[in-house]
C-alpha cells in the first residue's frame, strides 16, 4: 500500500484477495503523499464550462513535498506513448494543498482558469490515463511502473489503472474526482473517484487534512507590490508578516539584492499569531532602473514565505510620452510618474489628460490609471507613479496602455477644465484612447445586442455592412471594407461594468433600433471587454447622449402589389415543447428530439408557458401583419405537425375570420435530424396546393428543404415554393477541411453549405419541378449566408435570381440580420429564370433585426422588463416579403361575350333535361381557346351530365372550336340530370384557358 493516510483504513484482506489485488495493477509509492485528486479532460467541448482540460493535484500528508523534477503525463486510454507536462522547479506543496495543471484550451466553453502551471496535453474528455511521474522523461509502453508515483485510468475504456479497474467515465461536463476532497486513496481507481461537476482548485485555495491533524498555518505577509520613486528621493516602505501558529522571527533579502536597498528595522513577532515588521529601505543615490526585490519570512516551525517589491527609480513623463505613437507604449512595464488633469472616474480607475498635450495627433494626451484617485476629484491636477502597462481584454486583438500599482497620487491643482478634441469616424482610436472627445457627426446605432445585459450600443459612421453581403469573400473589395469597417467603430457604453439596474438609452416605445443616430456625443475613451468577447473603444459618456430615431418602425412591409404575396419568417425556435419539460398544453416530462434522443435539454425557445405565450404573441402578431398568402417556417419544433399546427390555429384565432384564414401544408417524408425544421402555411382562399409536400433527407441536410406546388386560385397558374435552413455559422467544433472559419467573413460549415446548395440546385430543384410539370421555383429561407458568398453565389451564377439585389439593393443596403455590428441579410428569395419575370417586388421588413435583444420575450434576462406585445423583436431575423404577378392559366372573359340560354326539354326515354346555350363574341377581337363555359351555382341534385371537369366546385363545359371570332357565335350542348324536377337556374361565366 501507498505510505500516506486516509479517511478509512481498507479492512484486513485474506491472503488469496491480496494476491489476486496484487495480480490486477501495480501499486504505486508515493512518498510525501502526493496523489492525482481530479482529472478533466472536456474543457473547451460543447457544453463545457471551462475553456481547458485540468490535472489536480493534492499534498494528502502532513508534511510539506517538494517536486522538483516532477512531471505529469498522460496518455489514451489504450495508447503507449505518453505526453509530458513538466512541474517548475521551485514547486513545493503544503500539507493539505492543491495543485492545479491546466492542459490545452478547446473552442468552447466560458471560464477560463487561473492554474498553478500550464501545459498543453489535449485530454480525451472520456477515456485516459494519467501519471504523476518523479522525472521529467516520458514513460514508455501501455503500463509503465518504474518513477510512476500515482497512476489514474479514467474512463471505461481505459488499458491502465490502479486496482479493479478504471473510474467511470467522466464527459464534457463531467470529471473524475477523488472521494474525500481528494484524500481517499485505497489503491483502486474505481472505488476512489467519483464522477461529477469539474472543480478545480489551485494552490490558493482551501488546504485539507487528510488525515484529521490541524494543518500548520501560513505565514501571512503584507508587502506592497512596487515602491515608485523619482531618482534622488529614497524612500521606506513597511512590511508586516504573522503567523496564526508559529512566532515569525527573521526577515531577509533573498533575491534581488542589490547596493542602495536594504531591509532594517526587523522586529520579531513576540508570540503566536502576533506580527513581525521591517522596513524596506531605498537610498536617494539609487540609479534610476526596476529592481524586483523578494523577500523572505521565517518562522519557528521551519516554514517560509517571500513576497517580491518591485521598487523603480524613475523620471518624469509627459502623458503623451508614455503614450508613444504606436499600439503600444515604449515603457511598457517600467515605473513611470507623469501628471494631468482628471477627467472623469470610472470602475477600478480614473483618467488623466495631458492640459497642453502635445500637438501630435498620433499620440493621446490622456491615460487610464487603475486605482483608487485618493482624495483627488474630477478637475484637480494630479501626479500619479505608477507602472506602465499593457492591458489586454480576453480574445481582444489590441491592448490599452495604462498605469497600475500606482504608488502615489499627488494633488497639484484644482479647477482645471479640459475641451474635448473634435473627432468623426472612421479614424485610428488609438491616436485618442483615454481622452476626453466629441463626435463632431451624428453616428449611427449599428448594434444592440448587449444593451440589456451590458448598458452597450455599437456606434458607426452610417451602417456597416458585412463584407461578403456585398462582395465575394477575399477579394479586394471585401477586404477593403474589413479594414474600413475595423476604424470605423466605437461603443456607447453607460459607465457600468455590471448589469445595468435600469436598461439605457431606450425611447418611451421601449426600443433603441440599429439605424438610429446619437449627436454631439461627448466623453471619455474607454477600452475594455464588449459584448460577444473580445476588447474595443468605449466611449463613456460625460453628458447625456441625444438618441433620435431616424429609423422608425414600420407597422408592416411594404412591397408592390400582385397577385401572391409569399414571405419568408425565421420564428426563432419556436417550440411547443419548453425547456423546462412542460408544453403547451400542461403536460409535464416533455422533450424534444434530436436524431433518436429526446430530452427536455434538446429543446430551444421558451423556457416556460409564460414565456412561450409571450413568445406566440409576437409571432402571431408578425404572421398577421405580413398578410402572406404562403409563407416559408425556419426554427419551428420538429415534432411533425403539431406545433405548426398550433401556430396556425393561434394566427387563425387572432385574425378572427368566420372561416380559418390559413392552413399548414402537411409535413413532407423527411424533416431532418435537428430539433427544429422548416414548414410552411398558406390561405386556402387564395391558393391550393398541387400534390403532397416533397423534402430532401439527404444526410447533407440536417433540416431538410421542404417543397410544396401551389395553384392559384384566381387564374390556375402554378409555382412551387421551397424552403431552406442551411448550416448555420456558428460553431466549429468536429469541421473538417473547408469548414473551419477560414477568417474571410464566411464563418464555419462554408463547405457543407456549398454542398446543400449544390444539392438544393442539382437534385431537389429538379426533382420538384418534374413533379409540378411546371418550371416556377420560388426558393426562400435562411441561407445562413450573406448575399455573396459562395453558396450563393453558385446559385446564382447557375441562373437563378437574387431578387433582394434586384429590387432592394438599388434603393439601400439589403439586411435582415445584424450581427457584431455589422448588417446583412441571410435571409433570401431566389427565383428561377422562368418565375423571375413574373416576381413584381421583394421587400425586407426590418422589425426584428433592428431591435434590441432585450425587448424579446425570454424572462429574468434583464433587470427591467421591456417586452411589449406587438410584432418587433419576434426573431433575430427579418421577414423577406415577395410580390409575385403570375401569368395567368385561364382569364374570365364573360366581359366579352353575350350568353343566351336556350330552351331546356325534358327527355321522357332518358330522364334527361337537354338543351344549348349560344354565345357570341361581342368584342373586336378574337377570344384564344380553348374556352370553358363554367355554370355556376347550379341547384343542389341537379347535375351536368356532360361536364369536361369541375372549376372552383362549378361545372364546366370545354367549348368547340380553337378560338371565337368577333362576332362569331357558337352553341354549347348542355344535358343535365335532374330527379326532382327542380327549375334549372344557374350563373355562366366564360373563361380563356385551361384549368
Amino acid at each position: 500500500m501507498k505510505q500516506r493516510s486516509a479517511l478509512h483504513s481498507p479492512g484486513r484482506m485474506t491472503v488469496l484477495a491480496a494476491l489476486l489485488a496484487g495480480l490486477s495493477a501495480p501499486v504505486f509509492a508515493a512518498p510525501g503523499g502526493v496523489v492525482i485528486s481530479q482529472v478533466y479532460g472536456g474543457g473547451g467541448n460543447s457544453g463545457a464550462t471551462y475553456k481547458n482540460d485540468f490535472v489536480e493535484l493534492l499534498n494528502t500528508g502532513d508534511t510539506a513535498v517538494t517536486l522538483n523534477g516532477w512531471s505529469v503525463q498522460y496518455a489514451s486510454s489504450a495508447g503507449i506513448t505518453w505526453q509530458v507536462t513538466k512541474l517548475p522547479a521551485s514547486v513545493t506543496l503544503a500539507a493539505g494543498q492543491y495543485y492545479l495543471v491546466h492542459e490545452a484550451a478547446g473552442s468552447g466553453g466560458t471560464d477560463a482558469l487561473v492554474p498553478d502551471t500550464a501545459g498543453t496535453i489535449a485530454m480525451s474528455a472520456t477515456a485516459g490515463k494519467v501519471a504523476l511521474v518523479n522525472s521529467t522523461t516520458a514513460l514508455a509502453g501501455a503500463k509503465p511502473v518504474d518513477n510512476v508515483v500515482d497512476l489514474v485510468g479514467f474512463g471505461s475504456t481505459a488499458s491502465y489503472y490502479e486496482g479493479s479497474g478504471p473510474t467511470a467515465g467522466p464527459s464534457n461536463t463531467l470529471a473524475v474526482l477523488r472521494k474525500n476532497s481528494g484524500c481517499l486513496d485505497s489503491n483502486d481507481n474505481s472505488s476512489d473517484f467519483v464522477t461529477g461537476a469539474a472543480a478545480p482548485r489551485t494552490t490558493a485555495s482551501d488546504r485539507v487534512s487528510c488525515s484529521g491533524v490541524a494543518l500548520p498555518q501560513p505565514i501571512v505577509l503584507a508587502c506592497p507590490g512596487s515602491v515608485g520613486i523619482d531618482v534622488g528621493t529614497g524612500t521606506t516602505a513597511p512590511l508586516r508578516a504573522s503567523d496564526a501558529d508559529s512566532i515569525v522571527n527573521s526577515a531577509v533579502i533573498s533575491k534581488g539584492a542589490v547596493a542602495g536597498i536594504s531591509l532594517t528595522g526587523f522586529v520579531s513577532a513576540t508570540a503566536d499569531n502576533r506580527t513581525a515588521t521591517a522596513n524596506l529601505v531605498i537610498a536617494s543615490n539609487l540609479p534610476a532602473g526596476t529592481y524586483p526585490v523578494e523577500i523572505t519570512f521565517a518562522n519557528d516551525a521551519s516554514q517560509s514565505a517571500s513576497c517580491t517589491v518591485n521598487v523603480a527609480v524613475t523620471g518624469s513623463l509627459t502623458i503623451p510620452q508614455i503614450q508613444g505613437s504606436g499600439l503600444t507604449s515604449p515603457y511598457a512595464n517600467t515605473v513611470q510618474t507623469t501628471s494631468g488633469v482628471i477627467t472623469k472616474k470610472l470602475g477600478s480607475g480614473f483618467y488623466i489628460q495631458d492640459p497642453q498635450g502635445d500637438g501630435d495627433p498620433n499620440t493621446s494626451d490622456a491615460l487610464f490609471v487603475f486605482g483608487s484617485p485618493g482624495a483627488a476629484n474630477e478637475g484637480d491636477l494630479v501626479r500619479v507613479t505608477g507602472t506602465v502597462t499593457e492591458y489586454t481584454p480576453n480574445s481582444a486583438t489590441r491592448s490599452f496602455t495604462e498605469l497600475k500599482d500606482v504608488s502615489a497620487v499627488s494633488v497639484l491643482g484644482s479647477g482645471y477644465a479640459i475641451t474635448p478634441v473634435n473627432i468623426d469616424l472612421p479614424t485610428e482610436l488609438s491616436h485618442y484612447e483615454g481622452m476626453l472627445v466629441r463626435f463632431a457627426n451624428p453616428l449611427t446605432v449599428n448594434g444592440n445586442s448587449y444593451l440589456g445585459d451590458r448598458g452597450e450600443l455599437v456606434l458607426a459612421s452610417g451602417r456597416r455592412e458585412s463584407p461578403t453581403n456585398r462582395y465575394r469573400a477575399g477579394t479586394a473589395e471585401a477586404n477593403a471594407l474589413i479594414a474600413a469597417n475595423a476604424q470605423n467603430m466605437v461603443i456607447l457604453d453607460d459607465g457600468i461594468f455590471t448589469v445595468p439596474a435600469h436598461i439605457p438609452y431606450l425611447a418611451a416605445d421601449k426600443t433603441v433600433r440599429a439605424g438610429d443616430t446619437v449627436t454631439d456625443l461627448v466623453g471619455v475613451l474607454d477600452f475594455g471587454a464588449i459584448g460577444g468577447g473580445g476588447g474595443w473603444y468605449k466611449l463613456q459618456p460625460t453628458q447625456a447622449p441625444v438618441i433620435s430615431r431616424t429609423n422608425p418602425r414600420e407597422d408592416a412591409p411594404v412591397v408592390v402589389a400582385g397577385n401572391v404575396r409569399v414571405a419568408s419568417a425565421n420564428v426563432l425556435n419556436f417550440f411547443t415543447t419548453f425547456t423546462d419539460g412542460t408544453d403547451a398544453w400542461g403536460r409535464t416530462g416533455q422533450g424534444c428530439t434530436i436524431g433518436n434522443t429526446t430530452s427536455k435539454s434538446n429543446c430551444r425557445g421558451a423556457d416556460n408557458m409564460t414565456e412561450f405565450v409571450r413568445q406566440r404573441d409576437k409571432i402571431v402578431d408578425e404572421l398577421k401583419a405580413m398578410n402572406a398568402d404562403a409563407v416559408g417556417l425556419m426554427e419551428i419544433q420538429n415534432n411533425g405537425d403539431l406545433t405548426v399546427g398550433y401556430l396556425v390555429d393561434a394566427l387563425n384565432q387572432a385574425i378572427g375570420a368566420p372561416t380559418p384564414t390559413y392552413a399548414y401544408v402537411a409535413k413532407p417524408a423527411a424533416t431532418g435530424t435537428d430539433a427544429i425544421r422548416v414548414a410552411m402555411i398558406y390561405k386556402p382562399a387564395v391558393l391550393t396546393p398541387v400534390g403532397g409536400a416533397l423534402s430532401d433527407g439527404d444526410a447533407v441536410n440536417n433540416r431538410a428543404p421542404m417543397a410544396q406546388t401551389f395553384k392559384l386560385n384566381a387564374n390556375g397558374a402554378r409555382f412551387s415554393l421551397v424552403v431552406n435552413h442551411l448550416k448555420s455559422k456558428g460553431g466549429c467544433g468536429g469541421a473538417g477541411a473547408g469548414d473551419t472559419d477560414s477568417g474571410d467573413g464566411q464563418g464555419c460549415w462554408n463547405a457543407t453549405r456549398i454542398q446543400q446548395a449544390k444539392r438544393l440546385f442539382n437534385y431537389f430543384i429538379p426533382t420538384v419541378v418534374a413533379a409540378a410539370n411546371d418550371p416556377d421555383v420560388l426558393a426562400i429561407g435562411d441561407f445562413n449566408s450573406y448575399g455573396h458568398e459562395d453558396p450563393i453565389a453558385f446559385l446564382t451564377d447557375n441562373g437563378m435570381v437574387n431578387e433582394l439585389e434586384r429590387f432592394v439593393r438599388p434603393n439601400g443596403m439589403p439586411y435582415s440580420f445584424v450581427f457584431a455590428g455589422q448588417s446583412g441579410y441571410l435571409d433570401h428569395a431566389l427565383a428561377s429564370s422562368t418565375l423571375n419575370p413574373q416576381v413584381a417586388g421583394a421587400a425586407e421588413w426590418h422589425n426584428n433585426a433592428d431591435e434590441p435583444d432585450a425587448i424579446d420575450y425570454n424572462l429574468g434576462d434583464t433587470a427591467d422588463d421591456p417586452y411589449v406585445n406587438n410584432p418587433f423583436r419576434a426573431s433575430d431575423h427579418d421577414p423577406v416579403v415577395v410580390s409575385l404577378n403570375l401569368a395567368p392559366v385561364f382569364t374570365d372573359v364573360t366581359a366579352s361575350v353575350k350568353i343566351a340560354p336556350g330552351v331546356l326539354g325534358y327527355n321522357r326515354v332518358t330522364g334527361k333535361f337537354t338543351g344549348s346555350v349560344a354565345v357570341t363574341n361581342t368584342g373586336s377581337t378574337a377570344l384564344a381557346g380553348p374556352l370553358q363555359y363554367v355554370l355556376q351555382g347550379l341547384p343542389a341534385g341537379v347535375t351536368l351530365d356532360n361536364k369536361s371537369g369541375d372549376f372552383n366546385g362549378a361545372p364546366y363545359v370545354t367549348v368547340p372550336g380553337a378560338s371565337l371570332a368577333p362576332g362569331a357565335t357558337v352553341s354549347v350542348g348542355l344535358t343535365f340530370t335532374n330527379p326532382s324536377k327542380t327549375t334549372i337556374t344557374y350563373t355562366s361565366k366564360l373563361y380563356s384557358g385551361t384549368f
